[in-house]
C-alpha cells in the first residue's frame, strides 16, 4: 500500500474522529486505546507512518468524505498496549469508497488541492490577520487578561486560512466545510466573515463591561 501524494489516488487507513478537523501543517495529539485502532496503529508505524483523518458528524453521526492525512511524528508506548501519538496534518483527500471495514476502515482516496488563484489575495490575507489581532484584542479586555498571538502564525495566503479554520473552536461543521473549499479566497473570505461577527459580538459585550464598571 502507498499513501504518497504524489500518487493521485491510493488506499488509505482511515481513523474517525467526533467532531474533530484536522488540517495542512497543523499538529492533532492521538490518544490509542480502541484494540482495532491499536492494530492500525502499529501496521502503520511499520509503514509510511501515514493515515486518514475524517470527521464523524457530530449530529448525522456519517463520516465526512473530504479528509486530512496525516503522518505520526511521535508515538509513545504505554505498558498495557496503548498509544499516545503526535501527528500531523499533511495533504487533503476526498474519500472515493471504502476498500474494506474491518479489522479497520481502508478507503481508496484522491488527493486535493486548492485551485490557483487568478488574484492577488495577500489584502485579505492582511485583512483577515488584523480581524485576528482586533477578536484577541477584545478577548484579552473582557477577561481582564493580555492574549498574545503565537509567534509562528503564517503571513501566506493558504498556510494562513489554515491556521485559523484549525483554531476555531466548538464548530466543527463550519470547519470541515472550510476543509473542503479548494478556492483560497473563499476561505479566507469565509473566516473573515466569522473573526467579523466575533469581533462586533465582543466589541459590544466590551461596551457593556465598560458601561457597567463606570457606573459601579
Amino acid at each position: 500500500m502507498t499513501t504518497s501524494p504524489n500518487i493521485a489516488v491510493c488506499e488509505l487507513p482511515l481513523f474517525p474522529l467526533p467532531e474533530v478537523v484536522l488540517f495542512p501543517n497543523r499538529s492533532l495529539p492521538l490518544h490509542i486505546f480502541e484494540f482495532r485502532y491499536r492494530i492500525m496503529m502499529n501496521t502503520i508505524l511499520s509503514g509510511d507512518r501515514r493515515f486518514g483523518v475524517l470527521m464523524v458528524d457530530p449530529v448525522q453521526g456519517t463520516l465526512a468524505q473530504v479528509g486530512c492525512c496525516a503522518k505520526i511524528t511521535d508515538c509513545q508506548r504505554l505498558q498495557d498496549g496503548r498509544m499516545r501519538m503526535v501527528t500531523m496534518g499533511q495533504q487533503r483527500f476526498r474519500l472515493l469508497e471504502y476498500m474494506r471495514e474491518k479489522p479497520y476502515r481502508v478507503g481508496l482516496v484522491e488527493w486535493i488541492e486548492d485551485i490557483p488563484s487568478k488574484e492577488d489575495l495577500h489584502p485579505m490575507t492582511t485583512e483577515v490577520g488584523q480581524l485576528l489581532r482586533d477578536v484577541m484584542r477584545l478577548s484579552g479586555k473582557l477577561t481582564g487578561q493580555k492574549i498574545e498571538l503565537p509567534e509562528d502564525i503564517p503571513n501566506l495566503p493558504v498556510e494562513l486560512s489554515y491556521w485559523i479554520a484549525s483554531n476555531l473552536y466548538g464548530v466543527a461543521t463550519e470547519q470541515q466545510a472550510l476543509l473542503e473549499m479548494q478556492d483560497v479566497g473563499m476561505r479566507l473570505q469565509r473566516e473573515s466573515e466569522i473573526l467579523t461577527s466575533t469581533r462586533n459580538h465582543l466589541a459590544a459585550r466590551t461596551v457593556l463591561k465598560d458601561t457597567f464598571d463606570n457606573n459601579f
